[in-house]
This record gives structure tokens, sequence and C-alpha cells, in this order.
């Protein structure tokens, strides 16, 4: 017996960040550190600065990252993988990056528990690799002291295009008399990220990331009839070291 599971996910993710792109835009593109207040109703020659000068700078700066990467979507694989990018500033603040992911999964509890229960298959579809451009923003940047240590870092978004190479058992799912098989699928997606760069030194940080992928793709076949296309998000995680030059 098979039973076909899928999630329809609309991909809020993307939505909030243009409202938090677009709503921080106006205040934080000019935010470099020529900007300042000027405090008339204080004293005409006082001026005070917004931002204090930047210890690690970005600006015509090349970047490559490493990591390692855990799959937050899947409700019946657990999937694992890594992350390599590389990256340019052209500006302190707007740069692109190239990415490559490679998944490796494998069956979890939530999918042993089913068949054993019921002996059902669930729809799946597996991410294999995702590989892309993206346009980068980093507007913002900081530090804190831990342990009598200062520890800076950048935040930055990013934006852009790829392809994702999945499979699935889509054609095969719906069918109780067909062995369960999986083929090869690939879709262009959008790509969505946030990252947190904390720098160890001037030329190594440590890089925390989440990446969300939408793509539009079909879900299970029924009755010898293809299901129409939907737009579906997954989500993972990163944590990596890069090295900047």
């Amino acid at each position: 017996m098979k039973t076909n599971v899928q999630g329809n996910k609309v991909p809020t993710f993307y939505c909030l960040m243009m409202v938090l792109l677009l709503g921080a835009a106006p205040s934080f593109v000019k935010a470099d550190e020529s900007d300042l207040y000027d405090f008339l109703w204080l004293d005409p020659d006082k001026k005070v600065y917004v931002l204090q000068n930047k210890v690690y700078r970005k600006e015509n700066s090349f970047y490559v990252n490493a990591g390692y990467l855990m799959d937050l979507s899947s409700d019946y694989t657990s999937g694992k993988g890594f992350r390599v990018g590389a990256g340019y500033y052209i500006k302190e603040e707007w740069g692109f990056e190239l990415i490559y992911q490679g998944y490796s999964n494998s069956n979890n509890d939530a999918y042993k528990n089913l068949q054993q229960v019921n002996g059902s298959v669930p729809f799946i579809r597996k991410f294999n690799k995702v590989y892309g451009g993206l346009g980068v923003w980093s507007p913002f940047y900081g530090k804190i002291n831990t342990f009598n240590k200062i520890i800076y870092f950048d935040w930055s978004f990013g934006l852009g295009v790829g392809k994702v190479e999945t499979e699935s058992n889509k054609d095969s799912v719906s069918s109780p008399s067909t062995a369960d098989r999986f083929a090869k699928e690939s879709y262009t997606g959008i790509l969505a990220k946030t990252a947190l760069r904390v720098h160890i030194s001037k030329r190594v940080h440590l890089n925390l990331e989440f990446m969300r992928t939408t793509f539009n793709a079909p879900g299970p076949t029924l009755n010898n009839r293809v299901s129409s296309s939907t737009w579906r998000g997954h989500s993972d995680a990163i944590i990596g070291i890069g090295f900047s030059f």
C-alpha cells in the first residue's frame, strides 16, 4: 500500500525577505562611514559619525567558503551534505557569489514507522544538487565582547537563481502494484539566503547560513495523470569556514 504525501509550501520566506530588504534599504544603503549627523541644535560645529571605522573590510576582496549542510525540510528522509562557494565584493556592501551544494539522503524514522505500521510508501522528493549564483547585500556589521574578547561579524543577504537536481517517486508512489522507484528531475529554482560571517582573523572567518530554495514542481502522478505544478520550498542550514583574499 502506498500513500501520497506532499507539501504545497508557499514561499513565504521570500515575502518576508523582500519586506526586510525593501524596508531596510532606504535606511542602510547609505549607512557607510561617510554618514554623519549634524547636531545644529547643540552646536553647529559638532558632528557625530553614525558608524565607527571597520576593522575587517570586504570591498575589492575575493572569498571562498566550504561547509557542512543539514536538510531542514524533508519529512521522510535525513539529508546532509556539503556546500562550497566563492564570491567577490565589488563594494563594501555589495557582491556576488557562486555556490554548489551536494546532498546525501537516507530514510529516517518517520519513513520506517510508516512502513511498519501500515506498509505505506510516502511521496518523496530528494535533493541531489543545487548550484547557481546570487547577488549579495551586506548592510550590517558589528562586534560583541565575549569573555573579554572582541568578536567582529557581518550580516548579509543573498538572492539569485540556480539549478535544482532532485529525484522523486512521483510516477510509482500511487500504484500499489508497481515497485517503488525514483526518477531524476531538474528544475530552475530561486535561491535566497541570510548569512552571518564571524571574523576569526583578517583572512579567516566562520560562516553560518540559512538557505532557502524555491522551485516549481509537480506532485505525484494519480491515475496516470500528472498533477499540476506548484511552488515548493526547501531549507538548509550550513556551518563552515571561509577565507578572504
